[in-house]
Parts: structure tokens; sequence; C-alpha cells
């Protein structure tokens, strides 16, 4: 099992080989692509790490209605991925900063719908209280990392478009605690299976 001072370990070490997910195939060729970056927020629990994820509300223009890390559009006030994870995580759930430890950055993830996102993975001390914007995000939720970094929970689906057929991993996951079902898919169970390889790469 991963623990704190594991992840602090493998994000030292100098850089191993491992190769990330396949890109998805681009449904939006004539979009400009946007750099982003998501926090990948590790939550030190008596029970293990827990990732914190966000449900985000149906009516937004992008990425409505499904499960994603905290993050965004990287501002031109932002001096790094790292200051826009920090910024839009604080802004969408109210995580404040000084209980966050980031640990390192993943490779670029370029979405389906053209978004470069940096995902930037970062330990977080439990005590945090959140204040979620209700206009983003439904509701804030936990995963145990352990649920997440188990291959036999990686599903790869596909479905058939109006933009043609898609391909993608699925991790879903059924909270014991709210008795609730969680579809993580897409570009976030990408990224995750990114930190997979990541931590199970051989020096």
């Amino acid at each position: 099992m991963w623990s704190a001072e594991l992840l602090r370990a493998r994000f030292a070490m100098a850089e191993l080989p491992w190769q990330p997910e396949p890109l998805e195939e681009r449904f939006f060729k004539d979009r400009d692509p946007a750099d982003a970056a998501v926090l990948v927020p590790l939550v030190q629990r008596a029970e293990g790490l827990q990732v914190l994820l966000t449900l985000r509300t149906a009516h937004l223009n992008d990425h409505a209605g499904q499960i994603s890390f905290p993050g965004g559009r990287c501002e031109p006030e932002d001096k790094s991925p790292v200051e826009t994870a920090l910024r839009e995580t604080l802004e969408e759930t109210g995580l404040a900063r000084n209980f966050i430890e980031v640990l390192g950055t993943m490779p670029v993830y370029q979405t389906a719908t053209n978004f470069m996102v940096t995902p930037v993975v970062a330990l977080v001390q439990p005590s945090f209280t959140l204040a979620p914007d209700t206009f983003e995000v439904e509701e804030v939720f936990e995963v145990p990392l352990s649920f997440l970094m188990n291959v036999d929970n990686h599903q790869q689906r596909s479905l058939q478009t109006p933009l043609g057929p898609r391909t993608f991993y699925a991790m879903p996951y059924e909270c014991p605690v709210k008795q609730k079902n969680y579809f993580i898919w897409g570009a976030t169970a990408a990224m995750l299976r990114n930190l997979y390889h990541f931590l199970n790469a051989k020096g």
C-alpha cells in the first residue's frame, strides 16, 4: 500500500522509464489548445491515502456532470501549472494551500476537448474544511488510492458518439459510506492510469 513516505521517495527519485497512456482522439480539432492544470490531492487519512475528487455541476460548458480533479485553465497571472492547480483548487473546493504539500507533476495530458492538462500530485493534511463553489461543484468526495491504483479496477470501455467511436478507461467506484456509485472515466481515469504507471515503474 502506498504511504505518504513512499510517495515522497518516489517523486524524489531520478526520472524512471515508463510509458504514459495513449492520448484520446481529438474531437475538437478546430479548437485551439488551452493550457490547464489539475490537483491530484491525496488526503492522508488514518485508513490510508484518499484521492479527493469533484463532481461537476450539470450546467457547465466543459465536462458537465463529470467527475474530475479540482483545476482549470491557466491564467496569465499564474506563474506555473502548480500555481494554477492550487488557485483553482481553492476557488472550486475551498481547500487552502497551507494544507497542501506538492510532490511533483505528471506528464501533460491532452484531453479530447483539446485542453493541455498538467496534473500536480500533492499530499493533503486531513484537518481541512471545504467550501465548494456550488456553481461549478455539485459534490466533493474521496476514493481510496488503493482502489484506484489496483489494475483490476481499471476497465477499458467504448461508446459511439455523434463524432465517432470513443474508447476510454473507467474506474467505477461504489462508496460504502454514502452507498453511492461514482463513474470515474475519461481524462480523469487516464491521468490516474498514468499515476499507476509512474508508481509501478521499475528503476
